[in-house]
């Protein structure tokens, strides 16, 4: 009698390490930002590459007279009203913008450059 209840604790004892080990495979998540669509295998509101000609304005209409404008050739004013758009945006949005004043054909300033990406930098844990 001993052996048959002893037998049937190990049993049980097996099987519940197996049903554990298996059902962490099967409850793997997957957790995706509020900002990402989830479609594609790599979150494109990341990306600092434009996969689109269109022109997303973060109400920064005013940085569109910069078009063509060398990023080493801004005044202090002119450096200032980049970072006033900079730091009215959201940590999520500062890629999307990048983006698109890339599209928009602007420059920006080397200093609001080089924010802006270690902005994205520590939001990706870079």
């Amino acid at each position: 009698m001993i052996y048959l209840l002893a037998g049937i604790v190990v049993a049980l004892v097996v099987a519940f390490i197996f049903s554990r080990k298996s059902g962490t495979d099967a409850e793997e998540q997957t957790i995706v930002a509020d900002d990402c669509c989830g479609a594609h295998e790599v979150c494109e509101a990341d990306s600092l590459l434009s996969s689109s000609d269109k022109a997303e304005y973060y109400e920064d209409e005013e940085l569109d007279s910069y078009q063509a404008k060398q990023a080493n050739s801004y005044s202090d004013e002119e450096i200032e009203q980049f970072r006033e758009v900079l730091f009215t945006l959201k940590e999520r949005e500062v890629a999307g913008w990048l983006k698109s004043l890339q599209i928009r054909g602007i420059n920006p300033p080397d200093i609001i450059r080089e924010e802006a990406l270690m902005i994205v930098a520590d939001r990706r844990g870079l």
